[in-house]
């Protein structure tokens, strides 16, 4: 056996480990296959046993393997952390989209960071969609984003942690001239016969997508054809106009030209929005938004949810005890 064990044999064999499929450890990794297979055998070669047990159906751990298991997490955080140390780079932060005159959720949460933690630098950025930031959270290039973890791929969420922050209500947009524009709220039984668009023609938000078509399934309610999205707010406003469909969306929704947000209601449905982070970060400015997001939503009630509200169970499971 060699005196070193480099951290890259120890990565792969985790990533098998924890996902029990050498393609998905792959993809979890930005790695090819064959790169992976070849660290877990040369790891096996270095520690003198097999760690897992290989079929054409099925990888299962080995008792070497799973006592080795969490004491690669441990080695591979530890090395994550004295990284850290020397990490000047600034933290860069997916708020999804612009808020403009008013702060939505994540850049509050953002700015109180930016308050706490001065000695970082914090910066934002627009990615519009966790299921494009989690890609790109994985390349590491992205340090943190808000948005639906439960919609994520498992695949996703095993190397990803999730920070609850708020329970936001969902809205619809909708023309000035379409009928249910003039309600103050649209009760979800209002939509019989109007399918709302839930972007599903936009593989960015696909977490998103994924909550609409759950909401309109349990109250027997359709969404609109996939399209392809609008991409800033007048190219939304002349989408809206074209299409004259409803489309989902949270309270929190910007103004848009020649269009309205109403809130959903009977019953409301709610979109859970976490922060979420690469497992292993221990950067100062990330603990930072943690702090920041924990104690904003203790103190104004962000994850309390009201009676009679509606959430998907995967998202309800996610709240804290």
């Amino acid at each position: 056996m060699s005196r070193d064990l480099h951290p890259r044999l120890l990565r792969s064999f985790a990533a098998v480990a924890e996902s029990l499929h050498f393609g998905r450890a792959a993809e979890r990794l930005h790695l090819a296959q064959q790169a992976v297979s070849r660290d877990v055998q040369a790891l096996e070669r270095e520690l003198g046993c097999v760690l897992l047990h290989r079929s054409t159906r099925s990888v299962e751990l080995t008792e070497a393997g799973a006592a080795l298991l969490p004491k690669a997490r441990q080695l591979l955080e530890l090395q994550a952390e004295i990284t850290a140390l020397g990490d000047t780079r600034a933290l860069l932060v997916d708020v999804n989209s612009l808020g403009g005159e008013r702060e939505f959720t994540a850049e509050r949460v953002l700015a109180a960071a930016r308050r706490r933690c001065p000695e970082a630098e914090l910066l934002a950025r627009y990615h519009g969609g966790l299921t494009a930031a989690a890609r790109e959270l994985a390349a590491h290039r992205l340090d943190a984003s808000f948005g639906r973890y439960a919609g994520l791929p498992a695949a996703d969420r095993s190397r990803l942690v999730h920070v609850p922050v708020r329970l936001v209500p969902m809205a619809v947009f909708l023309p000035l001239g379409h009928p249910l524009a003039a309600l103050p709220a649209v009760p979800l039984a209002a939509l019989a016969g109007h399918p709302v668009d839930v972007f599903a023609g936009q593989p960015a938000t696909a977490e998103w997508t994924d909550l609409g078509r759950r909401l309109f399934a349990e109250h027997g309610l359709a969404a609109a054809p996939g399209r392809t999205p609008p991409v800033g707010p007048a190219e939304f406003a002349r989408y809206l106009a074209r299409h004259g469909s409803p489309v989902l969306t949270t309270v929190e929704a910007h103004d848009i030209p020649g269009g309205v947000a109403r809130p959903l209601v009977d019953p409301v449905p709610l979109s859970l929005l976490g922060l979420v982070h690469r497992t292993g970060s221990r950067r100062p400015g990330l603990a930072a938004l943690r702090a920041c997001a924990a104690e904003l939503a203790a103190a104004e009630g962000w994850l309390c949810r009201p009676p009679g509200s509606w959430l998907p169970a995967e998202d309800a499971a996610l709240l804290p005890g």
